[in-house]
């Protein structure tokens, strides 16, 4: 039996919809998908006895998926199930977001549940190649792309960040543990005169099985009230929410919307 792991957004829903078994729906606190309803909500605190209720419950696969932030963790809170693991999740809360995924899943896979990747299951969720808005890249636009390239090259090492935006050759801001949404809105306002581009791709060395960039009709709003002029994925590595809505969105802002090749 497979359970979802879900955070918020749509991206559960479709990973569930895509399946010819319902999935178990679990729910971390405070981090409801859309679409769907929980069979079990948790809490970190209660992750030892959560992995418990998924084996009584006979599921074998588990895979994570939608946006959480880091969660709260009191540890007044902890049950008896979960002490055994307080190191590994603080040593997992310290962590870049790579690497803290990383050691929730040893967590999962130790109890004996194989890690399914959300674009497995659902592979239809992955941007297809091409650039899908009426706007193209123009030669700029593809300097400033490579420059993005080599800073997130550059950022992956120390598990950073999943997006870059450049204008003009000069670099505006990367993703932090705020994630994209508050890149976006924490832009200087010169960037608005610079054409710049938002990349996105994986970290070099990314385990792709949780967390994959993702992108939907919000991150192409927020790009365009950004002052942005465009917004470029990687093919095949990034996952592209409510495709017709995000491409329609591209095209009513005249951003440059471009799922390029992978190396």
């Amino acid at each position: 039996m497979l359970a979802l792991v879900t955070g918020r957004g749509g991206l559960p829903a479709r990973v569930a919809a895509a399946q010819s078994t319902q999935p178990l729906i679990c729910v971390l606190d405070g981090f409801a998908p859309e679409g769907l309803t929980a069979d079990i909500t948790f809490r970190l605190e209660h992750l030892g006895s959560f992995m418990a209720q998924l084996r009584e419950r006979g599921v074998t696969a588990v895979c994570f998926c939608g946006a959480i932030e880091r969660p709260p963790f009191d540890p007044a809170a902890l049950d008896g199930a979960t002490l055994p693991l307080v190191p590994t999740l603080m040593q997992a809360m310290g962590a870049g977001d790579d690497a803290a995924l990383r050691a929730v899943m040893a967590l999962f896979e130790q109890q004996g549940f194989e890690i399914a990747a959300a674009h497995v299951l659902a592979p239809d969720i992955l941007a297809p190649e091409g650039v899908l808005s009426d706007a193209q890249p123009d030669a700029a636009m593809q300097a400033d792309i490579a420059r993005a390239d080599a800073v997130l090259q550059a950022l992956s090492p120390v598990d950073v960040g999943q997006g870059c935006v450049v204008g003009q050759g000069q670099v505006w801001g990367i993703e932090t543990i705020g994630g994209t949404d508050h890149l976006l809105t924490s832009l200087p306002t010169g960037v608005r005169g610079a054409r710049a581009v938002l990349v996105k791709a994986p970290k070099t060395g990314q385990d792709v099985r949780a967390d994959l960039p993702t992108i939907g009709p919000d991150t192409v709003q927020a790009a365009a009230e950004a002052g942005l002029a465009g917004l470029i994925i990687q093919a095949g590595q990034v996952i592209l929410l409510e495709p017709d809505a995000t491409i329609a969105g591209a095209n009513k802002a005249g951003l440059v919307l471009w799922s390029r090749a992978s190396a």
